[in-house]
């Protein structure tokens, strides 16, 4: 019976040494260890992570996984349980060495029916219940933040490379038959920040006329489940798409939730295609809940009128 244990920190700015030191009390003989990648977030479902998924490729029956605190593993009810089917399937055992599930025993289930017990699941739900409502306290005071900071004229995101007082001079300069390459050199930006502040002056650059310009869009609230809110929050998102998912409402579904998105169709289905990793595919296995709840989103996105001509 192997000891295998797993490390994980959510940004490349965090230490593993805490963890190290956790362990290292424990006193596990003889482990092997499995650690992701520095940034690996917590919103990637456990699952999908790759070293994760080394682990339990590796893992027999009668194994042990270590970790120092629930959260290196888990984030949310949902992968806390599906992880436990997982590790039950497998029949592997899991043990937590620091925080609020240090003192139980995750993987007990019934001698009989062979479920989770009751208490273990009320006491994983309540705990990670308690995990998310912080978060999206967290979340919400942060968004109402900014709609409050917007309100006095402040604008968030990130800020222009080139300072409103220096755009003037670069459009000059530029006129004047000044290099893009030359201008970013003099003022210590990227050419991608000059050739923003030139767009218009550029040689391609063309006027579109107003009679050219289609309708937009309007925007439509569809109800994403929770579990592909939870993959598209760790993915890599353009602005418009972040911008939707952020500004969600949660709203709670028994012990799961769903996030009421507000974008325009075409954002909604760049979302979509976002997350066919749940699909699986490509080595990496498909969690069935996940893929139930991704075909749930498309089948409301498919309602959508299309766009174009």
């Amino acid at each position: 019976m192997a000891n295998l244990v797993y490390k994980r920190i959510s940004t490349d700015q965090q230490s593993i040494a805490r963890q190290n030191l956790v362990l290292h009390e424990a006193g596990i003989e003889d482990s092997v260890v499995f650690e992701e990648a520095p940034g690996t977030s917590s919103r990637l479902h456990p699952l999908q992570r790759p070293k994760f998924g080394e682990l339990l490729a590796y893992a027999r029956p009668g194994d042990t996984v270590h970790i120092s605190e629930m959260f290196r593993l888990v984030r949310g009810t949902g992968h806390i349980l599906d992880v436990l089917d997982v590790l039950h399937r497998d029949q592997v055992a899991l043990r937590i060495h620091d925080g609020a599930f240090s003192a139980m025993d995750l993987t007990a289930r019934h001698p009989r029916t062979g479920e989770l017990l009751s208490t273990v699941k009320f006491m994983v739900q309540t705990l990670a219940a308690a995990g998310e409502l912080q978060r999206d306290l967290q979340r919400e005071l942060t968004y109402d933040g900014l709609r409050a900071a917007e309100a006095k004229g402040s604008k968030g995101g990130r800020r222009p490379a080139v300072r409103a007082d220096k755009t003037d001079t670069v459009r000059t300069a530029y006129l004047e038959g000044r290099s893009i390459a030359a201008l970013a050199r003099d003022h210590g930006v990227s050419r991608g920040a000059i050739r923003t502040a030139v767009a218009d002056l550029m040689p391609d650059h063309t006027a579109i006329e107003q009679e050219e310009v289609l309708a937009p869009e309007l925007p439509v609230t569809l109800d994403m489940p929770g579990k592909v809110a939870d993959f598209l929050r760790a993915a890599e998102l353009e602005p418009a798409e972040r911008a939707a998912v952020d500004q969600g409402v949660t709203v709670r579904r028994g012990q799961g939730y769903t996030l009421r998105v507000t974008a325009v169709p075409a954002v909604h289905r760049q979302l979509l295609a976002r997350c066919r990793p749940l699909e699986g595919g490509q080595g990496v296995p498909a969690v069935p809940a996940q893929r139930k709840a991704r075909r749930e989103y498309e089948n409301r996105v498919s309602t959508l009128a299309p766009t174009g001509p």
